[in-house]
């Protein structure tokens, strides 16, 4: 099935330093943009992450320090990168989780605005595990009857995911889901803002979930001692547990927002 776009949508995937999403770096993104007409466009850039490539990441995607060091650094391209997401929706396999929130870490650091809030956002991962629970490489083969014989190379994986989600679509288009709370309906439809709402786990306030929207619309802690407590509720009762957050290791979009929050209540 062909995807239902009110505006073009970028499959993206990241080769990174390693899984710390407040720390480590890019060194490989590869989009793939689908477009209203039909047509699409691809790219792909190697980055100079100037950072130590963990060896268990190294494993992975094949990337080592040398490779890179003639390489622009992600700042010298985000102008760029930023502009070719223009006016897209994003979607990745585990970009939730991942992608997304690296990606705008990434551009923090690079003094450039990107805002996700007025894009959906598309987790193929999180559909396919809601609905068979299997990996990228068991997700292609299930959907798509092929194997994904270059896993872990951003573009091999970013085409892969796009194929995915058009085979969801055609399988799960008339199939019935029912949540946790027993409400029953068909999430799966062809639709970019329907297939973002279903891709969340929850209402996140922040990109990595740490803190989340509750029933009533206030940001809620989703980690540690004050979990399910309101940001305002804790800053007023234990105001230090501000300054923890801001020398933690937390990534600077969650930082970014708990400091708007505190700026807010004055």
């Amino acid at each position: 099935m062909e995807l239902n776009l009110k505006r073009p949508i970028a499959f993206f995937d990241l080769e990174t330093t390693g899984l710390n999403v407040a720390k480590d770096r890019i060194i490989e993104i590869s989009i793939y943009k689908a477009n209203q007409n039909g047509t699409s466009e691809s790219k792909t850039w190697i980055v100079n992450p100037d950072y130590p490539i963990t060896p268990e990441a190294t494993k992975v995607h094949g990337f080592k320090t040398a490779d890179l060091i003639d390489k622009p650094t992600f700042k010298m391209l985000a102008k760029e990168i930023s502009h070719y997401f223009e006016h897209c929706d994003l979607a990745g396999y585990n970009a939730l989780k991942f992608d997304i929130p690296l990606l705008v870490e990434e551009f923090l650091r690079s003094d450039v605005d990107f805002d996700v809030k007025n894009r959906n956002l598309v987790d193929v991962q999180n559909i396919f595990m809601k609905m068979e629970q299997r990996t990228l490489k068991a997700a292609y083969r299930f959907f798509c009857n092929k194997e994904l014989t270059d896993a872990h190379s951003a573009e091999a994986d970013t085409m892969a995911t796009y194929e995915v989600l058009k085979a969801q679509l055609d399988r799960y288009e008339d199939t019935e889901y029912t949540d946790r709370d027993g409400n029953t309906s068909r999430p799966v439809k062809n639709d970019m803002q329907a297939l973002a709402e279903f891709s969340v786990h929850n209402r996140n306030a922040d990109l990595m979930g740490q803190i989340i929207f509750n029933k009533e619309g206030k940001e809620v802690f989703n980690f540690g001692k004050y979990k399910g407590t309101t940001v305002e509720d804790i800053f007023t009762k234990d105001p230090s547990y501000y300054a923890w957050i801001m020398n933690a290791d937390f990534p600077l979009f969650t930082k970014k927002l708990v400091t708007s929050i505190k700026l807010k209540m004055k």
